[in-house]
């Protein structure tokens, strides 16, 4: 590998050009954006003149196979999560796809496949694992601060928080709305804080109540006659070792807030809500909160581009793995099948292409 970790771009909207390149610059000498590819031309021309990006393409393939890379992000809809991480790992690859893993649980498990066989890393863009307060609580967590964790909540709400730009709404090109887009960061990181307990049965549940009429854009007005997705789904997961978590997610709801992303975690000797920090326990024969004074000030989407070229240059693995994504993936498409069937499924019966 040379000195300069080589990275290329597939895909050049808001995600790649507002995180993903700006973060990887912040590296500084450690990372060279060498290329970028979209399928509209004009728009990875427009980021290659932004960035200084040399090499532009509109088929991520022909990149692949004409210019030298040590490692991929990938920023396309999650339809294309697959096909294209696929294609960076046969191509030798370090790969950095964001989140969802994928649309199905077969993709998930294809990608993880291909990572192993190519002996590359590759990660998710599930950024909130990596933000001051994840990370303060971790190391809580890991000290047995809060003893076996039995039982979590898992809240991310927007009150008409329905994009009004881009795919999100688009089931076809997305997979489904506020569950797949941005519940799955709140679910993830519920998910690293406890371990990432083996899942057991779903039970899921979706609505299409206000997404399909027109009404007040909190994010810009959005497609209401083409839209396809849920807007709000809520589940239950339980786990093999006992564990549980509630989970309610909307892009669109009559709640009071217009927006709250929060993980609240349960344990035998003390829970936490983590957005943002507060820890609660029993000391001293006193209930007791505690609450940090100072946290530190990188941000998750810092970390996580930096650890990824870390990761990707020493060939260290990451803190999110294809195998969790394959679990991810699982509830996910598990929460949706619930929803459809009416009735809980136990995650091993779970169709791969479901």
């Amino acid at each position: 590998m040379a000195n300069s970790l080589r990275v290329g771009i597939i895909g050049a909207g808001g995600i790649a050009t507002a995180v993903h390149i700006p973060n990887y610059m912040k590296c500084g000498d450690k990372v060279k954006i060498v290329a970028i590819s979209d399928v509209v031309k004009e728009k990875a021309v427009q980021a290659g003149n932004q960035f200084g990006i040399t090499h532009v393409f509109s088929d991520y393939e022909v990149m692949l196979k004409e210019v030298e890379l040590d490692a991929v992000s990938i920023c396309t809809p999650n339809k294309f999560h697959a096909p294209a991480t696929i294609a960076a790992l046969r191509a030798g690859c370090h790969v950095l796809c964001e989140k969802p893993p994928a649309m199905t649980v077969e993709e998930a498990e294809q990608m993880a496949k291909e990572a192993e066989k190519a002996g590359k890393i590759l990660t998710y863009g599930l950024h909130y694992r990596h933000s001051p307060e994840v990370e303060v609580l971790k190391r809580f967590i890991d000290a047995g601060e809060l003893g076996e964790i039995y039982a979590a909540r898992v809240h991310a709400l927007r009150r008409r928080g329905i994009p009004g730009w881009g795919v999100f709404t688009n089931k076809e090109l997305q997979g489904g709305g506020p569950l797949i887009d941005i519940g799955v960061h709140m679910l993830d990181t519920a998910l690293y804080l406890m371990g990432y307990p083996e899942p057991d049965t779903v039970l899921g549940v979706t609505y299409q109540k206000l997404g399909t009429r027109k009404g007040v854009g909190l994010m810009g007005d959005w497609d209401w006659q083409n839209f396809s997705v849920e807007d709000m789904a809520r589940g239950m997961i339980t786990f093999k070792n006992g564990a549980s978590i509630l989970l309610e997610s909307a892009f669109a709801a009559n709640v009071e807030k217009h927006e709250e992303m929060n993980v609240s975690l349960m344990g035998d000797q003390g829970g936490a809500d983590v957005f943002p920090l507060k820890i609660y326990r029993e000391m001293h024969e006193t209930l007791v909160d505690i609450t940090p004074s100072s946290l530190p000030k990188k941000a998750g989407y810092d970390l996580q581009i930096e650890r990824f070229v870390e990761c990707a240059s020493a060939g260290k693995q990451p803190i999110c793995t294809a195998e969790q994504g394959v679990i991810l993936q699982k509830l996910i498409n598990g929460l949706y099948e619930s929803a459809k069937k009416g009735s809980s499924v136990i995650l091993s019966d779970v169709s791969v292409k479901a």
